[in-house]
């Protein structure tokens, strides 16, 4: 096995060192080269550092006080208190790459079946590109995280970042300020069903 799947962790503190842009590039062109549905490549980038990051985490306090009023998410309140750590991270993270996908339907929308397809092979290839990015990002020695957290903010985010398309995660991309042990994973005996 890979030793960037075997040592990749989630990270939530990071140091206070910048990334280089050749780093970012790196990352996001592994993204560009997942595979996707029908070659469709869903996905647009939106990298934000420095005063564009304070922005985007202005907007993301904004949907979450908002979220405690009007909740988007009404069944997720027991995640709520995550979601407001997850902006903690964002906050430390000296990079964080918001994934957009232009061929996005609006959330709110409802979807008739070959929609609604359509929808879930998109935000597959999106989940095999965020993966190829998180893994390019420990093979350079970087931490990264993983968030759909953003969904609490989702309005504010999408108006904050103007871009055409559904906002699907973000990722978050530093120097690791902590070495998290490996979290349990069930064993392929628990997932696995072999029919012959």
């Amino acid at each position: 096995m890979l030793p960037s799947i075997i040592n990749r962790r989630s990270i939530r503190k990071y140091k206070n060192t910048p990334v280089t842009k050749q780093a970012i590039e790196e990352i996001i062109q592994a993204g560009i080269l997942a595979p996707s549905s029908k070659n469709r490549q869903p996905w647009r980038f939106i990298v934000a550092q420095g005063k564009e990051k304070e922005i985007v985490l202005k907007a993301m306090k904004k949907g979450l006080e908002r979220e405690k009023e009007n909740p988007l998410l009404k069944n997720s309140k027991q995640y709520f208190s995550g979601a407001e750590y997850t902006l903690k991270i964002m906050g430390q993270a000296p990079v964080i790459i918001f994934i957009i996908n232009p061929l996005g339907v609006d959330i709110n929308n409802s979807l008739n079946a070959e929609e609604r397809v359509y929808e879930i092979c998109n935000n597959q290839s999106i989940g095999a590109c965020i993966e190829n990015m998180i893994l390019t990002a420990t093979e350079l020695g970087l931490g990264s995280l993983w968030i759909c957290d953003t969904y609490f903010a989702y309005e504010e985010l999408k108006t904050c970042l103007n871009s055409n398309g559904e906002l699907v995660a973000a990722v978050t991309i530093g120097y690791a300020d902590e070495s998290p042990s490996a979290r349990s994973r069930k064993s392929i005996d628990d997932v696995v069903e072999w029919r012959e």
